[in-house]
C-alpha cells in the first residue's frame, strides 16, 4: 500500500468534502454548490460551482471525470473531459456539464455531478531530431486496425 497523499482543500460550500466512496475507487463524487437548481435543455451546458479550491502539489494534477451514473440516467456529462486541474491553479473547481438526453435535466444543489482524480504527472522536455524509429504500426491511425 502506498503513502496517501495530503492536498489542501478550502470548503466554502455546505456540501461534504469529496471522499472515496469504497476502498477501491479511485475517484471522488464533487458535488454542486447552487442556491437553486439549475435547469439543461437538450445539447445545452453549463459551467456549474463547487465551492471547493484545493491546493494541489507540484508534480500532481487533479482530473475531472463524468459520472457514469448521471451520463446512464439522465444523459449529463462532462465537456472538456477528463478536464485538467493543474498545481499552480488556486480558483474554485467549476465543472461544465452538458445535456445530451432529449428531455430538460435539472441539476439540483448538492447534487454529485463529477469525480476528482489526483494523478502524478511527469513532465517532458523536448529533443529535436530529424529522425524517430520505425514500428509496425508506424503512421497507422484513426480506426486502421478495422472494427474488431
Amino acid at each position: 500500500m502506498s503513502a496517501t497523499l495530503t492536498v489542501k482543500i478550502i470548503n466554502q460550500s455546505s456540501n461534504p468534502l469529496p471522499a472515496y466512496a469504497t476502498p477501491g475507487a479511485s475517484g471522488m463524487d464533487i458535488r454542486a454548490f447552487i442556491s437553486s437548481p439549475v435547469v439543461l435543455q437538450p445539447m445545452e451546458r453549463s459551467l456549474i460551482p463547487t465551492g471547493l479550491f484545493v491546493e494541489i502539489p507540484q508534480g500532481y494534477e487533479i482530473q475531472v471525470r463524468p459520472r457514469s451514473g448521471l451520463a446512464v440516467k439522465q444523459g449529463i456529462t462532462c465537456l472538456n473531459t477528463p478536464g485538467t486541474i493543474d498545481s499552480d491553479y488556486r480558483g474554485e473547481i467549476k465543472v461544465i456539464l452538458i445535456n445530451l438526453s432529449n428531455e430538460p435535466q435539472s441539476i439540483q444543489p448538492g447534487d454529485r455531478i463529477a469525480q476528482i482524480i489526483v494523478q502524478r504527472i511527469e513532465t517532458a522536455q523536448w529533443e529535436a531530431v530529424e529522425n524517430i524509429s520505425v514500428t509496425s504500426r508506424n503512421e497507422g491511425g484513426f480506426g486502421h486496425t478495422g472494427k474488431n
